[in-house]
């Protein structure tokens, strides 16, 4: 996997005699939110591979055998070996299975929050392919924006994923690109510090997915049927078969759905879209040292543009949408029982575009952008004694292009000189190289990771970074107690989308008053401290505080009105604040969590990057002032609880709180923007102290076991979003994010059967 902190668990099992034995397993693990039940084949070894590193307790279970418990530690990417003797049953046997060892990582450096495969087999969203990037919403230090874009610790656009092994840099969100569906990934990992420094590029927050993966050999398929209000409907199945040392899958999704952004107004005008997309795995063992990986994904989308009130009354209908095509190889080679190399290399094409209608208001526009991405990678990585330690190389390359064209249709809406019509187009090369080298060292109760990182970016720009990294824990047995703290410096690029519309020269003759600054990649320090106590092997208590200092910090502005973002960049911010966490992973029947952020980001002028057009917005680019970042929400708050009330039968209930986000106008004229987005929005907006009002949600969820054998089983549940029907406004007439309304009270119910 490109940029995995995970390993793998290769397990052998005899019986009293020596030979090979067929059993059934269980390898769980509270702290990484893993339970997964698999049967050992007739040769008696199976390997287990993406274990995000932690502590897990494997179980073994056979007729006739006496039961077998172990705890077993993954900290590196060198496959841990484990081999088990079962021996006869007694006539009498009891064993208890506690994995309340596995609560706390002793050896963890900062904190990283699990998703597993129960969280997201049972979220459901109400908007579609919302339901993964509300799952890591709910982690501490995340919120949402509009049309649910993530937001980790007051990071804008710098949100990296690590999906099916590719590292993805490039905006995820919904109105930029197909979102990954829930039915593709089988466990996450939310990381917010603490980087290993293999991690680059995009460092706000990095959400790493496990593809779906059956262990069990023979054939093995999944099909979901899922709908709810607003025309929903979502529709998935997958396939897979593995036998000795080959497995492939194929998998496939698709939806429909008449509200899939957050529009401006609660009417919910012209917000419909369509998606597709597949994927196919082959992965073969060519011998117990040597694994081949081989993923071709594909996925397409298209939407409305949803309208305020003037621009529903005037007619106007813009489409949007996005295809994406990639294909990865990985090849890993077991140098000794302490090493392994791996080397994986992948292509990525994606294209996105932008329509208007001729009654379109106040501007008419047409986008075409894309890239083409080269990705290759090498690490070598080991254990020897108290040390953990990898290195490696990586590097990305390949065009980028972008098109623009747009017509001005209200000219009262800009200032006089503004060229209409105007056409751009322009192309360049994105070259990023980068190499590491970390070690994670253990003295007994002291854990240490130290890392270093090295960046040479291309693009617009040209610079270079070295980025230290540095951790330390200590673990206290008799309190149960983790006490963490670490430091990183990061280099994050700035964001692809319309870079080259941002830098352009093209753009000097658009208005008498253009101001352009190449925006320069981000640099900072981020500092976290804190303690994880598990208490009576039920709870788990995580703590931590944060500070982020940033210099050329990003954010994005929208060209004159047309809905078109690229980036800018202010020269510094900081950010602040406190994340705690109550989990109960499983007390009894009941399990759920409450999780609390408190946060405060100040950003400080003048500006240093972007374009800028009009008088009014060249007059304050000196400006030096301070004022809250955009993601500035100060305090969120999210709970929930779950409890088996039978076998077969599950309720959970939930529910979120925001403070509301800032407002950025510099001009307030309410009779304008009740024109546009109507009294009711309008009457959530504290205008006078510049804020969104807060917003609440109850949500309900629950699920019934319909059917249960031995090969089979279905499963129909169902979900109550904002259940109290509840006007939540996320943004208001931002500069930056524009206006977004949160879902209405809505239904949504979902049929699984799995083989």
């Amino acid at each position: 996997m490109a940029q995995p902190v995970r390993g793998s668990l290769a397990l052998e099992v005899r019986d009293s005699r020596g030979l090979p034995h067929p059993t059934k397993a269980r390898l769980t693990s509270s702290a990484n939110r893993y339970d997964q039940a698999f049967d050992v084949p007739h040769d008696g070894r199976e390997i287990v591979r993406d274990l995000g590193y932690g502590v897990y307790q494997l179980t073994l279970s056979s007729d006739g055998f006496a039961p077998w418990s172990r705890l077993i530690e993954i900290r590196t990417a060198v496959a841990v070996h484990v081999s088990a003797t079962l021996e006869l049953a007694p006539l009498a046997t009891k064993v208890n299975v506690d994995d309340s060892a596995a609560l706390l990582d002793p050896n963890a450096i900062a904190i990283q929050y699990p998703i597993g495969r129960k969280d997201i087999g049972e979220e459901l969203s109400a908007q579609p392919g919302r339901a993964l990037f509300d799952l890591v919403a709910q982690q501490p230090g995340w919120i949402y924006e509009s049309n649910g874009v993530l937001h980790p610790r007051g990071s804008e656009y710098d949100v990296q994923f690590v999906v099916a092994g590719l590292p993805v840099t490039q905006n995820r969100s919904p109105a930029f690109a197909r979102p990954m569906e829930s039915e593709d990934v089988q466990s996450m990992r939310v990381i917010t510090a603490g980087y290993p420094a293999e991690y680059g590029r995009k460092l706000g927050g990095v959400v790493e997915a496990v593809p779906s993966r059956s262990i069990s050999s023979g054939w093995h398929g999944q099909l979901d049927a899922e709908g709810g209000n607003f025309s929903t409907v979502n529709g998935a199945g997958a396939l897979s078969y593995s036998k000795r040392k080959n497995y492939f899958s194929l998998r496939g999704s698709a939806f429909s759905g008449d509200r899939y952004l957050d529009p401006p107004v609660t009417a919910n005008y012209t917000n419909s879209a369509n998606a597709g997309g597949m994927a196919a795995t082959y992965e073969r063992d060519f011998s117990d040292s040597d694994h081949l990986r081989a993923v071709f994904t594909y996925s397409s989308l298209s939407y409305s543009v949803p309208n305020d009130l003037v621009q529903y009354a005037a007619g106007q209908r813009q489409n949007a949408g996005t295809d994406d095509t990639g294909g990865l190889l990985y090849y890993s080679h077991a140098i000794s029982g302490d090493s392994i190399l791996t080397l994986s290399g992948s292509i990525r094409s994606s294209h996105f575009w932008l329509t208007s209608n001729a009654a379109s208001t106040p501007i008419i526009v047409a986008q075409q952008r894309g890239y083409t991405e080269g990705y290759a990678r090498a690490d070598l990585a080991g254990h020897k004694g108290r040390h953990d330690w990898k290195f490696g190389v990586d590097a990305m390359a390949g065009p980028v292009h972008e098109a623009l064209q747009y017509i001005i249709t209200d000219p009262s809406q800009y200032e006089p000189g503004t060229q209409s019509p105007f056409q751009f187009s322009d192309g360049k090369w994105d070259t990023e190289v980068s190499g590491f080298v970390q070690d994670q060292m253990r003295f007994g109760h002291w854990n240490m990771s130290v890392g270093l990182r090295f960046d040479d970016y291309r693009l617009v720009l040209h610079e270079t970074s070295w980025s230290p990294r540095a951790g330390i824990s200590r673990y206290i047995p008799a309190w149960n107690l983790l006490v963490h703290a670490s430091y990183d410096r990061v280099f994050q690029t700035p964001a692809m989308e319309n870079l080259l519309l941002a830098s352009s020269p093209q753009f000097d003759s658009v208005n008498p008053d253009v101001l352009r600054l190449p925006v320069r990649p981000a640099s900072g320090n981020f500092f976290e401290a804190g303690a994880s106590k598990a208490f009576s092997g039920n709870l788990r208590l995580d703590a931590n505080v944060f500070r982020r200092d940033l210099t050329n910090y990003s954010d994005d502005d929208v060209l004159l009105a047309t809905g078109v973002s690229f980036p800018i960049a202010f020269a510094s911010a900081r950010i602040t604040g406190e994340e705690v966490r109550l989990s109960v992973p499983r007390w009894g029947r009941f399990s759920g969590y409450v999780s609390y952020a408190n946060q405060s980001g100040i950003a400080q002028g003048p500006v240093t990057g972007g374009l800028f057009i009009g008088s009014d917005e060249t007059s304050g680019i000196g400006d030096t002032s301070k004022f809250a970042v955009s993601q500035d929400q100060r305090n969120t708050l999210s709970a929930r609880i779950r409890v088996q009330a039978t076998n077969r039968l599950w309720a959970a209930a939930a529910a979120g709180y925001g403070s509301g986000l800032p407002v950025e106008m510099d001009e307030v004229d309410t009779d304008s923007l009740t024109e546009h987005y109507g009294a009711d929005v309008l009457s959530k907006v504290n205008l006078e102290r510049g804020r969104v009002g807060p917003n609440f949600s109850l949500d309900l969820a629950g699920g019934a076991e319909l059917l249960h054998t031995e090969r089979a089983t279905m499963e129909l549940q169902f979900r109550a979003t904002n259940l109290l029907d509840r006007l939540n406004v996320i943004n208001f007439a931002s500069v930056f994010s524009g206006t977004g309304v949160a879902v209405p009270r809505s239904f949504s119910a979902r049929l699984r059967v799995s083989f």
